[in-house]
């Protein structure tokens, strides 16, 4: 393991100056690099946001479709082609999806702002 000294001494044989700042706090501010960061890395298994979610049933390259629920994390599947039969092949599956979730909600207050379920759709 190299000697701190000799660390920067390789650093700036690389051209960086190494030490000059200070390192970060838990009252500091995060920098903005790492909230680029944060709000660009995506989940390895997600598409990007809307995307499936804004398709027509009949641009929908699965046979079953599924969509969760953040909130009660009950899931609703449905064959892609009792979907077109229901709702027809130029439905959007966002829509179609919250219909799904809506009928059978069970977290109902009766305030508007809590009502409902808060869909997921998830690729199978």
């Amino acid at each position: 393991m190299p000697t701190p000294k000799q660390m920067e001494k390789l650093a700036k044989s690389m051209g960086h100056q190494a030490g000059q700042e200070r390192p970060l706090g838990p009252q500091d501010e995060m920098p903005d690099e790492y909230w680029r960061a944060i709000l660009d890395d995506l989940p390895a298994h997600a598409e990007p946001a809307g995307r499936a979610a804004g398709l027509r049933l009949s641009e929908l390259p699965q046979h079953v479709l599924r969509i969760s629920c953040r909130r009660c994390e009950r899931i609703v599947e449905i064959q892609k082609t009792d979907a077109v039969r229901l709702y027809g092949q130029h439905a959007i599956w966002k829509e179609v999806g919250q219909r799904l979730l809506n009928n059978t909600c069970q977290s109902r207050t009766g305030r508007y702002e809590e009502d409902g379920c808060w869909p997921s759709f998830e690729p199978v």
